[in-house]
């Protein structure tokens, strides 16, 4: 049986039952990951999980219900969210107040995906591409994972032990679990050292008791729209600049996620519903999230890791899922508890998390084949490695132009695809090497679709 015939015989044959049940899974499988960007953020995790599963529902309208994917929090854009609080301190403002500045930085980085769906209807993918070759997408990753390292070492120093036995856990997962296991070792490393803590007496569960069983997923004040009661023109306006730049490198991200997902599922989903539409439905989910106070949305190998295993191929499960997602979101206790996590848990996890985004960018450099025996190369990557981490740890973590500041990462996407566009001897040619075409994936389990 092909694969195409096993989808349709899923679709045929598949009960509520079965159906409700890898809906579960599904949103198991998300969760630890998804979950984690709002505490490493501050973002709203109800409004995480809300919009995890409105953007994934608002992605299958998009792409015509025929593509099996989850959409949830993407980890690519912390540096921006980062970048932005730390440019509202200077302001004034505290984490909380600034973080919606970011969203609107992040709706802008969505319209992004629009344009860049419509630059690939029109020219297609080979020409846009050039424009953003693995000698600037490769670098910035890099530099993402770099630029977060000394957050994750500051929660780290709550508690060495608790943060080792998250590494541990997450690392015995990811190379010698099974199935499942393999599939969410973020999962796991969170809920195995925080129940450690929690036996050890490290969390403080007050809050919980206080919290309601029911209520809203968002309050106005974590929207974008609340900035414009009394809006920081100057900083909406470096928010916008410090973010979108790093859409460049969460394109590179989907494109890789469709390559898998249509392999693994044996249909070409680049040419139909096309990339165009997937753009789109991954730009329209980020962008209303944003609005609402989420982290962008980004599609999930996490998933595709169950779809892989369990061979049931059917877009109805994910869209079970989202609907669990959602109905999840309106639990405040359960944000709370979320809350409660203690620091040296999320230290350990992201410190796994943050180096994998930097070996990411390694991986797409070198599985692209970069030649480094080209003077070109050698000057583009080392700009953007120095102007994003010698901008970030320098005295002012940001360059002042007076109308706006650029981050570190705003500086070196910018500086990498002006040098690529003028310096003579571009070879990248996408889609010449599919490998290479799908060697960015921010999620620790990276997925290939290898039977």
């Amino acid at each position: 049986m092909t694969k195409q015939q096993q989808a349709i015989y899923d679709a045929r044959t598949l009960g509520g039952g079965k159906m409700l049940t890898l809906g579960l899974q599904h949103m198991f499988a998300m969760f630890g990951a998804t979950v984690l960007v709002p505490v490493l953020t501050g973002l709203s995790m109800s409004a995480t999980l809300l919009f995890a599963g409105l953007g994934t529902l608002l992605f299958h309208l998009l792409t015509k219900m025929r593509v099996p994917a989850f959409l949830g929090s993407s980890f690519a854009f912390l540096g921006g969210y980062a970048a932005v609080v730390s440019m509202g301190a200077e302001e004034g403002l505290t984490a909380a107040e600034s973080l919606p500045y970011a969203c609107i930085g992040v709706f802008s980085a969505g319209i992004i995906y629009f344009i860049l769906a419509g630059l690939f209807a029109l020219f297609g993918a080979k020409r846009v591409m050039r424009f953003f070759p693995p000698i600037v997408t490769g670098p910035i990753i890099i530099a993402i994972g770099l630029t977060l390292s000394g957050s994750a070492i500051g929660n780290c120093n709550q508690n060495w032990w608790i943060a080792l036995l998250a590494i541990a856990i997450i690392i015995v997962c990811n190379i010698w679990g099974k199935g499942m296991v393999k599939i969410i070792p973020i999962l796991l490393g969170v809920l195995g050292s925080y129940i450690v803590a929690a036996c050890c007496g490290l969390c403080d569960f007050s809050g919980v008791k206080e919290a309601a069983w029911v209520g809203l997923p968002f309050e106005w004040q974590n929207t974008a729209f609340h900035v414009f009661d009394a809006p920081k023109w100057g900083l909406i306006l470096s928010a916008i600049i410090a973010i979108v730049p790093i859409s460049l490198a969460t394109m590179m991200e989907h494109i890789g996620d469709m390559c898998a997902i249509s392999s693994t599922v044996g249909k070409n989903f680049l040419e139909e519903p096309g990339l165009h539409r997937t753009l789109m439905g991954d730009g329209a989910a980020t962008m209303l999230a944003s609005l609402f106070g989420a982290p962008a949305n980004t599609t999930y190998g996490e998933n595709t890791g169950v779809l892989n295993l369990t061979r049931v191929y059917d877009p109805r499960v994910i869209r079970i899922a989202a609907i669990f997602a959602i109905i999840l979101s309106f639990c405040p206790k359960f944000s709370v508890l979320i809350g409660a996590m203690p620091g040296a848990v999320v230290g350990g996890v992201s410190l796994v998390l943050y180096g994998m985004i930097s070996a990411v960018g390694v991986r797409n450099i070198v599985e692209n084949q970069v030649d480094f025996t080209k003077n070109r190369n050698v000057i583009i990557a080392a700009l953007i490695l120095v102007l994003a981490i010698g901008i970030k740890y320098g005295a002012n973590d940001a360059i002042d132009l007076g109308f706006t500041k650029l981050s570190g990462l705003a500086v070196a996407a910018i500086v990498g695809v002006i040098l690529n566009a003028i310096l003579p001897g571009k070879d990248y040619e996408f889609g010449a090497n599919p490998q290479g075409d799908k060697a960015v994936d921010f999620e620790l389990n990276r997925f290939e679709g290898k039977k």
